[in-house]
């Protein structure tokens, strides 16, 4: 590949977290928070477990965000196990504290109970959840993408008209799940411009900083490893020093690759560890802000 030169401050990103079950944890999570946030991220968000089950975390994380930081933070919420008084309540509850951005996603059962069967008087799916906020609230709506298609989805028109559902509904952007290969993307990207899908399409990047958990989440999510990423992965865990070398090295000529074909807005996955990510940032010539004015700032 011909050498890319990015232009300062061209590209936009965003961070995804995940709530924390500890003090420890908490601890971690804010550290990452607090170091991410001079790559000035257009937001935040942080996840919503399978089931519902880190309903409360969740919401005191991002509640906290929004309060004692200068950040857009935005929450997950879903579909699962609950009505939709229930959820929308939720939603009220966001906008109460100071949150204006919600990811709305159908979500997933908690493990081991098997496909996703909505609550008898619940939301069956994020379109539906998506047209609810927005007659609730303006807020701004993002929701999931599946270059590799879902792994439930009968087929990829079935998965690209569930998408465009989405954004009839108002969605304001599609974030992407992890991909490792460009070309998924890519074509996920054109299929949907030929569905009449518009709007924004932000590729969502995950660092492989651990072998064995990414295999996982693969499998899980149906995203394909392509074999040369495989040799490469193959003994990893166990050669720890090596670890953020290969994956500094596989995520930032994925970014590159991709700000090659236009894209110019990145979402993170950053397992609530900021030191890969800010490497992608500065890779990606990102605007940096003082931490004073950018963090910790307050409302």
């Amino acid at each position: 590949m011909d050498q890319i030169i990015m232009r300062d401050n061209e590209v936009q990103v965003s961070f995804e977290f995940f709530p924390p079950k500890t003090e420890k944890m908490e601890a971690d999570l804010w550290q990452a928070v607090t170091a991410l946030a001079p790559c000035a991220p257009r937001f935040v968000s942080v996840t919503y477990g399978a089931g519902g089950t880190t309903r409360e975390r969740t919401h005191k994380a991002v509640a906290r965000i929004a309060n004692e930081t200068a950040l857009n933070a935005a929450a997950h919420l879903t579909c699962v196990g609950a009505s939709q008084t229930e959820v929308l309540k939720i939603a009220e509850a966001y906008w109460a504290a100071g949150v204006r951005h919600i990811v709305a996603l159908r979500g997933d059962p908690p493990d081991g109970s098997g496909k996703f069967q909505p609550h008898p008087d619940g939301f069956e799916n994020a379109a539906a959840l998506t047209r609810a906020l927005k007659r609730l609230a303006p807020f701004e709506v993002s929701v999931a993408g599946y270059p590799e298609r879902h792994p439930d989805s009968p087929s990829d028109q079935a998965d690209l008209d569930n998408l465009k559902a989405k954004i009839d509904a108002g969605a304001d952007r599609v974030l992407t799940q992890f991909f490792f290969a460009p070309e998924a993307f890519l074509r996920f990207r054109d299929r949907a411009a030929a569905a009449g899908i518009g709007g924004e399409i932000v590729p969502g990047i995950l660092p492989v900083v651990n072998a064995g958990q990414v295999r996982k989440f693969a499998t899980a999510c149906g995203a394909a490893i392509p074999p040369e990423l495989d040799r490469m992965l193959e003994g990893l865990d166990e050669r720890p020093e090596m670890r953020p070398l290969v994956a500094a090295m596989v995520a930032g000529t994925l970014c590159q690759r991709l700000y090659a074909e236009g894209v110019r807005q990145f979402h993170f996955y950053t397992l609530n560890r900021a030191p890969m990510t800010q490497a992608l940032c500065h890779l990606l010539s990102c605007q940096q802000k003082d931490i004073s004015s950018a963090a910790l700032s307050g409302r």
